[in-house]
């Protein structure tokens, strides 16, 4: 598959990155082996400078061991002192654990909102989260923690959404790249993940893969200093045809007003299938959605892309860009993970262009097979227009994970 090294004008590439269009330093690195860092930066005011930064640091797959908060009032020049933020808590039912994800400020308002998922995981196995995981959210940095609850008499915190009954089912942030976005009307979309529910009421995975969700987009509308939540339709997969379902969608809105949001699938256990980005489509503000389809390009191609999470990002030109894996080859389930690509959505059809995905990152010579360009978040730099990619160069090796938490700066 031929593609561009980088897609619009090119700048000088920093001693780490062969890639012209893109400078990659070292954001924070890892303290030692068998310990991997994630960390991300967000702006935390509506204009200006002021972020913060979340400091994530792992030794097995989807646990946060511990996690730092960090803030800057300089566009991230300077950071302050870390905080520990705790993310896990032995209880009397099991081990309590945090997931935080992105920061957001909402336009309208100037608010700053962080959401984590949060969850007792009785053997503190992650994939008991499928049916322990629970959405919380706060506003401002050090505002009161609040669980996203529907809106209604019939919801509270063990049946916080239709059809989420914390035990046997769960609700989630896919990732980071999970971002809302503010509707004209001020409205926060949050695209989120539901463990799917059988027919006997409880977490059902139909696809056989490592596990099976839908998606749904929640509607939070502002009511003093909190928000009143209520839930679109599911967006539900085909598990002949994604074994995991839809997973970790992200969502923009189109220049005609409807709501585009794309999804991670999977193959995973049925490698016959072709590993493909999903797409559905919502026309009345994001309640009613199309049946999810494979995303394409423009030109009706399709492309291979792993089961792992991507982004929609709209820049401040007008641009409406898209990050995430596309693969030469038909993926295996999560792998390969690499290349990491960034590519521009056509804003009327809600379609990758074709020939405008540029490379990122690479597997270099000499790498292991298992290099993971994955768990990202990406944002525009308010001073430089540049696009900031925040990424671990991720390698899950037998005697432990390592993996420095890397910044891209991304020439457009």
């Amino acid at each position: 598959m031929k593609r561009r090294a980088f897609l619009g004008a090119l700048g000088a590439a920093s001693l780490e990155s062969s890639t012209p269009g893109v400078r990659r330093e070292i954001f924070l690195r890892s303290p030692g082996k068998g310990t991997a860092v994630m960390a991300y930066a967000f702006y935390s005011e509506r204009t200006g400078g002021a972020m913060i930064s979340v400091e994530q640091r792992w030794s097995r797959s989807d646990t946060i061991d511990i996690a730092y908060i960090r803030q800057s009032k300089d566009n991230g020049r300077t950071w302050g002192p870390p905080i520990e933020r705790l993310t896990g808590e032995k209880r009397p039912k099991g081990m309590l654990r945090r997931h935080t994800r992105a920061g957001y400020v909402d336009p309208k308002t100037g608010r700053y909102i962080e959401f984590w998922l949060e969850g007792i995981l009785p053997t503190d196995d992650p994939l008991e989260g499928m049916r322990q995981w629970n959405l919380w959210y706060r506003v401002g940095v050090n505002g009161a923690p609040q669980q996203v609850i529907h809106e209604g008499n019939a919801f509270g915190a063990g049946h916080p959404l239709p059809g989420v009954y914390t035990g046997k089912n769960c609700v989630m942030l896919g990732d980071q790249t999970s971002v809302p976005v503010t509707a004209k009307d001020g409205t926060i979309l949050l695209p989120v993940e539901i463990s799917h529910l059988g027919p006997n009421g409880e977490y059902h995975n139909p696809g056989g893969g490592l596990t099976y969700t839908d998606a749904a987009l929640l509607h939070g509308r502002w009511k003093g200093g909190h928000l009143v939540w209520r839930m679109s339709e599911l967006v539900e997969g085909d598990p002949e045809k994604s074994t995991r379902g839809m997973v970790e969608p992200t969502v923009q809105i189109l220049d005609d007003g409807r709501i585009l949001m794309v999804l991670r699938g999977s193959n995973d256990k049925k490698f016959h299938l072709p590993g493909r980005r999903w797409v559905s489509f919502s026309s009345d503000g994001g309640w009613k959605w199309t049946e999810p389809k494979p995303w394409t390009y423009t030109t009706g191609e399709s492309f291979f892309s792993p089961s792992a999470c991507s982004q929609l990002l709209k820049h401040s030109s007008g641009r409406l860009f898209w990050l995430g894996n596309i693969t030469p080859a038909n993926p295996r389930g999560n792998r390969p993970r690499y290349p990491f690509v960034i590519g521009e959505v056509d804003r009327k059809q809600g379609l990758l262009k074709k020939d405008s995905d540029g490379v990122v990152d690479d597997r270099q010579p000499g790498e292991s097979d298992i290099l993971t360009l994955s768990n990202f978040y990406a944002r525009e730099d308010r001073e430089t227009r540049e696009i900031v990619l925040h990424m671990t160069r991720l390698f899950a090796l037998p005697d432990g994970w390592e993996g420095d938490a890397m910044i891209y700066r991304i020439q457009i």
